[in-house]
């Protein structure tokens, strides 16, 4: 017994083995709900977004072929692409088409990390941060609003969810759904700010920069005098927005969790992340590798778990619909359900043949849609969740903070107990 309790001692001692609570607490019902309303409300956002259809498209070997494709293929031709189709009334969404772009990317990626092919995952992220860049470029405003419809969704249900991992690390509470949103509604102001606040920064800073420069257009000789002279403004500025770019980067992830942990506002929020990187930038990047690396592991196991739920389902459904279709004709399961795949979760059936057959078809695919839903909240569970955690151990390790310590809100009194599932 005392064995037990000294190598219970000594692994105590080893924080970064506490990242592998992350997953008990990813998969937490309450932090699975909150992940798929965010996945519901972002899509919604974008379907609703859609309806005034933006990006040319025009028919292809492969499909559909957008202004996207086309970017990703040859950047220059993009231009003389939209010119060319814009009056074909053939047109579809923004999110739609890179919502089905990044599909593919990530069974890509899948596929070339499950056959430990490193460079063909390195390529299918290379190509979707270039699918992003399109948008950028050439849908600006689009991506404006939407980005600010995003920031303020994840503020609220991401700020929840690490609000949960922060309360049941430190302490094990098991906060209810309505408790952790009503936190992060409250320190709304604070998530939504925390991200924008590296970028006000770089934006001052490069605004400065920028100054500088167009004073340089003055003739007569003045304008390289005054570039000269405040050179060192330039380099000061060039090291504020190296600094804020390299501790957005790196320590994005921190901040969400530092509003979670320590009731703070945005600006300390941003404080502490960027303390931290600089503080033990060795020990985050072990931290942040460990954790993606479990991440991984868990997100594999969780996939095949729904592609096995799936799979039996749908097998054991064959077994029992014995009953013959038509001559020619698939039988009655395969005609209103795909059958599921591993790197394919969810797909359309497109043999229905009969009305019956069509509407059943979309109520399977909405039902299998849920469950694929379930698999990606649990990706953005277990994100904020391994982030608090890695928040929490830094915390711990530069001011020497008790990881039990969190910021409590003093409950009015009478106030009903929360209900909703933990």
């Amino acid at each position: 017994m005392e064995r037990e309790n000294q190598a219970s001692k000594i692994l105590e001692g080893f924080l970064f083995g506490k990242i592998f609570r992350s997953f008990r607490l990813a998969v937490q019902p309450s932090q699975l709900i909150i992940s798929f309303l965010l996945i519901a409300a972002v899509g919604l956002a974008g379907w609703l977004m859609d309806l005034p259809k933006t990006v040319v498209t025009t028919p292809g070997t492969n499909g559909r072929e957008t202004e996207m494709n086309i970017y990703l293929t040859n950047p220059e031709q993009v231009e003389s692409y939209i010119e060319r189709y814009s009056e074909s009334n053939q047109l579809t969404g923004v999110f739609s088409t890179l919502w089905g772009f990044s599909h593919d990317k990530l069974h890509g990626a899948l596929r070339s990390l499950f056959s430990l092919n490193m460079p063909g995952v390195m390529e299918n992220a290379g190509e979707y941060l270039r699918a992003m860049l399109w948008a950028i470029k050439h849908h600006t405003l689009y991506c404006a609003i939407f980005g600010f419809i995003t920031l303020c969704l994840v503020s609220i249900f991401g700020g929840a969810i690490c609000r949960i991992a922060a309360l049941q690390f430190a302490r094990g509470e098991k906060p209810g759904i309505t408790e952790a949103i009503a936190f992060s509604r409250k320190k709304f102001t604070s998530f939504f700010t925390t991200p924008l606040v590296p970028a006000v920064i770089i934006l001052f800073a490069g605004s400065l920069i920028l100054l500088i420069g167009l004073a340089g257009n003055i003739p007569l000789g003045i304008g390289e005098l005054i570039m000269g002279i405040f050179t060192p403004v330039v380099l000061i500025g060039g090291a504020v927005i190296a600094i804020a770019l390299a501790g957005t980067l790196v320590g994005l992830n921190l901040m969400f969790p530092a509003v979670a942990y320590e009731g703070s506002d945005g600006l300390d929020a941003v404080s502490r992340a960027f303390n931290y990187v600089m503080v033990r930038p060795w020990r985050l990047g072990f931290y942040t590798i460990a954790a993606a690396v479990y991440g991984a592991v868990c997100y594999v196991f969780v996939r095949f778990f729904a592609f096995l739920l799936l799979w039996s389902g749908y097998r054991v459904l064959r077994i029992g619909a014995f009953l013959d279709s038509a001559e020619g004709l698939p039988d009655k399961v395969s005609a209103i359900w795909a059958e599921p795949h591993f790197y394919r979760l969810a797909e359309y059936s497109t043999a229905a043949g009969s009305w019956s057959e069509s509407a059943a078809a979309i109520m399977v695919y909405l039902f299998v849609l849920i469950v694929v839903g379930l698999v990606v909240s649990f990706i953005i569970s277990f994100y904020f969740s391994a982030s608090t955690v890695i928040y929490a151990l830094l915390r711990n390790k530069v001011d020497n903070t008790p990881i039990e310590e969190v910021y409590s809100e003093q409950k009015p009194s009478g106030a009903l107990p929360d209900l909703t599932p933990q």
